[in-house]
């Protein structure tokens, strides 16, 4: 009986040192994992590169031996650096944000970014008329939209985060209640726009790449890769954020000034994402939920890549789409919004669970 013992467990003592090998801090459960991520981003991102030149080139009337044949890809060159721009932006902001709040349903539009985009404009064309809208462009137009939108933020982090509340969950309250009201305050504005007003207004709150302006690149391209590479240097951190307030605290963060830090950047990059293309509700959202389901990993050093590949390919996949199969030159929200909800809603049934 004794001998038998012994050789139970010695038998528990060899299992339980074989799963201690097994069991690692690594970002992924098992090397195959490790491998399908890679083989899958470099597959999204070469499906995004021939988007791209498709956009470029497919489909020019200007014969390629043609001196004209440049101007026009230099022409649609502009929409697509806007289209990386809103990737990049809506992107890392979804799922940063999520990270933050611990919630993977919520988006940043709660914080009133495209409610208060759609005020500046209506208010403007409402107090001043069509003629000051139309002129509301260029380079000082771009900085005073995102300098707002930054400046709502901070106040609204600084007073409900910085304060005696210091409540993440009253913060995305007083952000919704806000985000109403100026959508309220921006319907009663349109329904007193004479017709030819208010055409002018809808084709600019639409999201869509040509209300991009080559005029802000120089601004914004420099804004936006020095928040990437903050939030990349700030991945690690951001992976004991996700884990809460308590755990956080407790492995030796600052969970309130990590969090401000935070969604500062993100504030950043939705100011200039909204202020450069317009409302994209739905696409962020659906880049962070695809990416959630191609990167089974905690480690946003290989999410933020993976949501950048997948956030790429849509939006130029969609206007590829929209522009030379369907023939249709309409906004590309109508095309994140019809096949990105079909795509989620097969990605829900098939999981269970977000």
């Amino acid at each position: 009986m004794k001998e038998i013992e012994l050789s139970h467990k010695r038998d528990i003592n060899i299992n339980s040192r074989l799963d201690q090998q097994k069991r690692s801090a690594k970002a992924f459960r098992s090397k195959q994992e490790e491998k399908r991520y890679w083989i899958l981003l470099i597959i999204l991102i070469s499906l995004g590169v021939l988007s791209s030149y498709g956009l470029l080139v497919y489909n020019n009337p200007i014969p390629i031996d043609s001196p004209s044949f440049l101007p026009v890809v230099r022409r649609r060159m502009v929409a697509l650096v806007a289209m990386i721009i809103a990737a990049i932006c809506q992107s890392l902001a979804t799922v940063s944000f999520q990270s933050v709040t611990n919630n993977r349903v919520i988006t940043p539009s709660l914080l009133g970014f495209e409610a208060l985009y759609s005020t500046i404009h209506t208010s403007t064309i409402f107090f001043f008329g069509a003629r000051a809208f139309i002129n509301l462009s260029g380079a000082g137009s771009f900085v005073f939209q995102v300098v707002v939108m930054i400046l709502m933020c901070l106040i609204l982090y600084g007073w409900l985060l910085s304060g005696k509340y210091g409540n993440l969950q009253l913060m995305l309250l007083v952000g919704i209640i806000l985000g109403t009201g100026l959508r309220s305050l921006s319907s009663f504005m349109r329904r007193l726009l004479a017709p030819s007003e208010f055409d002018i207004l809808q084709a600019r709150l639409f999201g869509s790449v040509n209300n991009a302006d080559a005029d802000y690149f120089p601004i914004a391209i420099p804004v936006v890769i020095t928040v990437v590479l903050l939030l990349l240097v700030f991945a690690r951190r951001l992976n004991v954020i996700s884990l809460g307030s308590d755990i956080g605290t407790s492995l030796g963060i600052n969970h309130r000034t990590s969090t401000i830090y935070t969604l500062i950047l993100i504030s950043i990059l939705m100011a200039i994402s909204t202020a450069l293309v317009g409302p994209l509700t739905f696409y962020g959202f659906l880049v962070a939920t695809l990416s959630y389901q191609a990167a089974p990993t905690y480690d946003h050093r290989y999410i933020f890549p993976m949501a950048l590949a997948i956030g790429f390919l849509i939006i130029t996949g969609s206007y590829f789409f929209m522009y030379h199969i369907f023939n249709a030159q309409g906004v590309v929200s109508v095309i994140i919004e019809l096949f990105g909800g079909l795509t989620f809603l097969i990605v829900i049934l098939r999981k269970g669970t977000l």
